[in-house]
């Protein structure tokens, strides 16, 4: 194993021989063996240890051990111990959850304040086969079974394609001593009973199960490359990116041949599970929604529209002293000055009659019953209809402020001044405002 280890840094990794490298080791027999070997290959690391305090004085031992381990290999050695029960409770995830992130958030630490180039961990070939079947467990789209990627950005595991047969023959022809996890034994999580019950039956009826497995993730990895080169080529065909998200065109997405795939495809990473109403979205009202824990699609005429989660901003006001010259707020910048007459206009300018002004002004969302007197016409209107006759859609609706004297709106920022405000003798004090995003 050592000589193939050598020859796989030498055709896969060779940018570790020249790299600073932190390496993840838990104890168990795969990462203190990929430790053994690195040592073997000369390369440049410091060993890294999570306690996170789940086994009492196993987890203490298992400590001690790396501390041993370190020495013995001569190398640097960091630990850090966890609360890892508080954590997941707190973020109300399971234990594995919560170890895995409290983990990798250590090691992204480490990594960039001691500026280490790559984290190296250790999975292998069955840790592989054992994700691809946790995904077909619980359901998995294409790239749910093309397997751990061996270079997913700053993390590389440069042992994946070894079995962990492979690794404890190693172990045991060279003497290396490891620690056993008593949890891994117990059928209590779903990983372990597919080691358990699952892949040795799979391996009775195909001895050769990890070679197989291997050219099918390596023929999946193949499709999944062809899908994407096809959804990049139809991409600039379908979305446009605007100040609210992305459109995405409903007339070309119900011309493919595949169109429930594609759209997969284009909106698997916003968190969307309820595939069949996002579909059904295509033909369903203006106005209808679907939601992710982060974002939202809406139907909007000829259009699907993208959007992050509304923030809550319905209460949020902000305020315009009499006086101010210059307002700068989370909104935008807003410039007051009085002048003489009414100059250009335009769609981010009003001219107003200062002596119907209350002050303080104040800016905020619409509201429902919301009226204003639209300038240029006679008699009010709600600004849910103005909204719908300018064909607003709803991330512009919610976008829109509203300026208003006391109860009266003063302006439709941006889109329609009141008539009640409007200058109607030259000899009225004219108040200027402009907004600049």
């Amino acid at each position: 194993m050592e000589k193939a280890f050598k020859n796989l840094l030498k055709s896969e990794f060779p940018f570790l021989c020249q790299s600073k490298l932190l390496l993840a080791v838990s104890g168990g027999v795969d990462s203190v063996v990929l430790a053994h070997l690195c040592k073997l290959a000369k390369l440049n690391f410091s060993i890294a240890h999570c306690n996170f305090n789940l086994r009492d004085a196993e987890s203490d031992a298992d400590e001690e051990f790396i501390l041993d381990l370190a020495e013995r290999l001569d190398v640097e050695v960091f630990i850090e111990n966890f609360d890892t029960t508080a954590y997941a409770e707190d973020a109300k995830i399971s234990i594995q959850m919560a170890a895995r992130e409290l983990r990798y958030n250590w090691f992204e630490e480490l990594s960039t304040s001691l500026k280490f180039d790559y984290i190296l961990t250790a999975h292998h070939a069955n840790d592989n086969l054992e994700t691809f079947i946790i995904n077909l467990v619980r359901g998995s789209g294409l790239e749910g079974f093309t397997g751990i990627k061996a270079v997913n950005n700053s993390v590389i595991r440069p042992i994946l394609p070894f079995s962990r047969k492979e690794i404890e023959a190693y172990a045991e022809e060279h003497k290396i001593k490891w620690r056993e996890d008593s949890s891994n034994a117990s059928n209590k999580y779903l990983r372990n009973k597919i080691r358990h019950d699952i892949v040795p039956v799979m391996e009775e009826l195909n001895p050769q199960l990890l070679d197989g497995f291997a050219n099918t993730q390596s023929h999946l990895n193949d499709s999944l490359n062809l899908v994407e080169d096809y959804i990049g080529l139809i991409y600039p065909e379908i979305v446009s990116k605007t100040m609210y998200g992305y459109n995405l065109r409903i007339d070309f997405l119900q011309k493919l041949p595949n169109t429930k795939a594609v759209m997969y495809q284009l909106l698997k990473t916003f968190g969307f599970t309820e595939w069949d109403d996002v579909y059904q979205l295509l033909d369903a009202q203006s106005g209808k929604l679907v939601y992710s824990e982060t974002h939202r699609l809406i139907k909007d005429r000829d259009v699907l529209i993208l959007t992050e989660k509304e923030s809550d901003q319905k209460e949020m006001e902000y305020l315009i002293k009499e006086g101010e010259d210059i307002v700068m707020l989370p909104i935008g910048r807003f410039s007051l000055s009085e002048v003489e007459e009414i100059s250009k206009t335009a769609r981010n300018c009003v001219y107003l009659n200062k002596e119907k002004l209350t002050f303080p002004l104040v800016l905020r969302k619409w509201n429902t019953g919301d009226i204003f007197y639209p300038f240029g016409m006679k008699g009010k209107k709600k600004i849910s209809d103005f909204f719908n006759d300018n064909k607003l859609s709803l991330p512009e609706k919610e976008s829109t402020w509203l300026l208003c004297s006391g109860n009266d709106i003063v302006w439709i920022v941006n889109r329609r001044a009141d008539n009640r405000f409007a200058i109607t003798d030259p000899s009225q004090k004219i108040l200027k405002i402009t907004y600049t995003v």
